[in-house]
């Protein structure tokens, strides 16, 4: 595939059957999502030079295309011959249900079916009324997907692992990020550890107008006994808690590690938190929410800019930017 066409998916089936659910997943996988598109527009919308590229420069596009009426299904299937004859590979996604699964998640949402459009068609009537438009269709799709007996997480892994290009923990966002208490309480963070119990480099004169992005204060951090303690329980408690959060299809996850001014302790142990989590394959941002707060005279040029930029986590626990 040409860099400059999209990877185009197809999502169609039989409304209640995932279809929303399925859109949400591709969306989380760095997919232009776009629900409802006329089928005219669909060679213009691959053309477009609008649609964000991912880091690898490919625009990847997905595009829900659902039951109207017959005319519909005809343009449906016009434009994707026509896609075809230019050399644009696209796959089709048909997602489907037992009628009365269908039937029940009617009755649970009260929504209208979509082809009820004069108030007289029973949600039984609108189901059989779908299923005699889509069966060309569904005989021609590249992938159908029964779900009858899953539930959206089983739904989600399963198209994750036939479309994602990611493993199911870099498919996870963990930012870890560091704070300080006395600015404001980490509101926004899944995970919030505090680290106020260690020794505050605060108090030494020396460290006092340095950060935890400098070597001396991250010295002083982690070679302490109290630290190296610590880390052990926290990254075995990591090892436990992070494969549960990858299984149930959690996307993003924030840790916040919090100290009195989010200036020394949180910062050293946020870096070493990133390098721990980045080895054991996930896919980690690092920031400092307070850095910028902190009085830096003297420091290095890597403390006095890391409020705002996250950097990226190195082996050595380092940061992007730093020049130890």
């Amino acid at each position: 595939m040409a860099e400059s066409t999209p990877e185009l998916v197809v999502i169609t089936g039989m409304s209640g059957a995932g279809r929303t659910e399925t859109m949400r997943t591709f969306e989380d996988m760095g997919y232009f999502c776009i629900d409802n598109l006329p089928p005219s527009l669909l060679k213009s919308l691959v053309a477009s030079e609008s649609i964000p590229a991912d880091e690898e420069g490919r625009r990847r596009l997905a595009v829900v295309c659902d039951a109207r009426n017959k005319s519909y299904l005809r343009e449906l299937t016009r434009e994707l011959s026509r896609l075809r004859e230019e050399d644009v590979r696209y796959v089709i996604i048909f997602l489907d249900a037992s009628d009365q699964t269908i039937l029940g998640r009617y009755k649970a949402s009260r929504r209208r079916h979509p082809l009820n459009l004069d108030g007289r068609t029973t949600v039984s009537q609108g189901i059989r009324l779908e299923r005699d438009l889509l069966r060309d269709l569904r005989q021609s799709a590249d992938f159908m997907i029964d779900t009858t007996d899953l539930r959206p997480i089983e739904l989600r892994r399963r198209i994750a692992e036939r479309f994602s290009k990611n493993s199911a923990q870099q498919g996870m966002s963990v930012v870890v990020y560091s704070f300080g208490f006395k600015h404001a309480p980490a509101d926004d963070a899944d995970i919030v550890i505090d680290v106020r119990f260690l020794p505050n480099p605060f108090y030494d004169p020396e460290l006092r107008n340095l950060t935890g992005l400098d070597a001396p204060v991250r010295d002083f951090v982690m070679e302490r006994p109290e630290t190296k303690e610590f880390l052990d329980r926290w990254r075995a408690l990591l090892d436990c808690i992070m494969p549960g959060y990858v299984s149930e299809g959690k996307q993003q996850l924030a840790i916040a590690v919090g100290c009195t001014g989010g200036q020394h302790r949180s910062v050293a142990l946020a870096v070493a938190t990133g390098a721990y989590l980045k080895k054991r394959g996930y896919n980690v941002h690092v920031t400092h929410r307070d850095l910028f707060r902190a009085e830096t005279r003297g420091a290095s040029e890597a403390s006095a800019g890391a409020g705002t930029d996250p950097g990226e986590v190195l082996e050595d626990g380092g940061r992007e930017g730093d020049p130890r």
